[in-house]
């Protein structure tokens, strides 16, 4: 964490400019190599388990839970010791994990490796963490612009990796996949020191008192209704992200492509969805600033579920798939820069990390649903049609989630 000095001198934009662009490499890191799951999921099941992809699709939903429990942990190790001790420890266990999968052989090891430890090393090096830096040493009336640019910005791993991986795995197998990817994790290892500023912490200075903090969030009404949103958030992303490639695999008509080359479509469909986030979040932050906040995340929510629709309205074709990641990708990552400015609005930056942690916690929730929802759904019914359902269905009940949301202060001291 900064101490106040540190704090005035990060106001700068040269300081500002070199930590929003350490944390945006961080989080495109570990966001673009959680992304490329989803395209081995059925060369990794045909080795390891028989085709049955509902055991490695446990396995990422168990990643994505185990990301949201561990990220109010994290959160606590960055406001009481110092951001950059959550942030080596989370570089740490994502390596592990990733060494554990492609070594593993049996359902344990995969649940344990991509599973238990990739979800807390994303959880130690992705939005929780990384934004709670940004928070917290960015100018006051310049946080929400650095916390989008930094969120839209980190999403180019998202929308790089999977374009790699989408050629990686036609010339390799699904280990050598995942080896060469695991190597492009080194680069976090530079950009750590440059975000935080180690053990000082600001509660030598401006004590907080974390429980009663957490206690009275929970009692607000407005925290517990932003809370309950991004469980939808994280049902969205999760479930097409593990499940996209396979789906457009088995449902794109039209064409006359291998199932190897339409797996690649649907990986290339969310490259493209990473790429049109980078500019639905900055529209989105702008927006944010211009808009109440809650208004802005309502329509986002309403105009996913419209998306999902029409894309399952009619037949699925490569045109429809990459039309599809291309709409969603703008409303993809748009909602968590609004999110924690929210969050910081309502309860200031000092705990961001804790507060912001559970609330992804909930978004991880509702990841850890998708992803595992999606694999028992395909592997009993062999379609995905009531996922989908669901997920139109919860899009529409956030954004009426988001309408009773109140941008203001919460009515207590923190």
């Amino acid at each position: 964490m900064a101490t106040e000095a540190t704090v005035r001198a990060a106001g700068g934009s040269r300081d500002m400019v070199i930590i929003v662009t350490a944390g945006s490499i961080v989080l495109a890191l570990a966001f673009g190599v959680r992304a490329v799951f989803g395209g081995v999921v059925q060369p990794l099941s045909d080795d390891l388990f028989g085709g049955r992809i509902e055991i490695f699709s446990l396995s990422i939903a168990i990643q994505n839970l185990v990301w949201g429990l561990a990220q109010p942990g994290f959160g606590m190790i960055a406001d009481k010791y110092g951001d950059r001790p959550a942030l080596w420890l989370g570089f740490v266990c994502y390596a592990a994990g990733m060494g554990v999968c492609i070594l593993g052989t049996t359902p344990l090891a995969q649940h344990l490796g991509a599973g238990v430890l990739v979800g807390m090393g994303i959880s130690g090096t992705a939005f929780g963490t990384v934004l709670a830096v940004v928070g917290r040493v960015a100018p006051p009336d310049k946080r929400g612009f650095y916390l989008g640019v930094t969120s839209a910005m980190g999403s180019a791993g998202q929308a790089l990796l999977p374009l790699l991986v989408s050629w990686l795995i036609a010339w390799f197998d699904w280990r050598m996949t995942l080896l060469i990817v695991t190597g492009l994790l080194a680069p976090m290892a530079l950009c750590i020191p440059f975000l935080g500023a180690g053990g000082h912490s600001l509660a030598e200075e401006d004590p907080v008192d974390i429980p009663q903090t957490v206690r009275a969030a929970f009692g607000h009404t407005s925290f517990t209704m932003l809370s309950a949103g991004f469980f939808v958030c994280g049902f969205h992303l999760a479930f097409i992200t593990a499940h996209l490639p396979n789906f457009v695999q088995n449902f794109c008509t039209g064409t006359a492509l291998s199932p190897e080359e339409l797996r690649g479509l649907g990986l290339r469909a969310l490259a493209l969805a990473g790429f049109a986030n980078i500019f639905g979040t900055l529209l989105a932050s702008r927006l944010g600033g211009l808009f109440p906040k809650p208004y802005v995340l309502a329509a986002i929510y309403a105009l996913r579920a419209a998306a999902i629709l029409f894309f399952i309205s009619f037949p699925v074709t490569p045109m429809s798939v990459m039309v599809f990641g291309l709409v969603m990708g703008g409303l993809w990552l748009s909602t968590v820069p609004l999110t924690s400015a929210l969050v910081l609005v309502m309860f200031g930056p000092r705990a961001m990390g804790t507060l912001f942690g559970f609330v992804f916690l909930s978004h991880q929730l509702g990841g850890f649903a998708g992803v595992w929802l999606g694999g028992i759904w395909f592997d009993r019914y062999g379609s995905y049609d009531m996922v989908w359902y669901v997920a139109i269905f919860l899009g529409l009940a956030s954004a009426v989630m988001h309408l009773l949301v109140r941008e203001r202060a919460a009515p207590v001291p923190v």
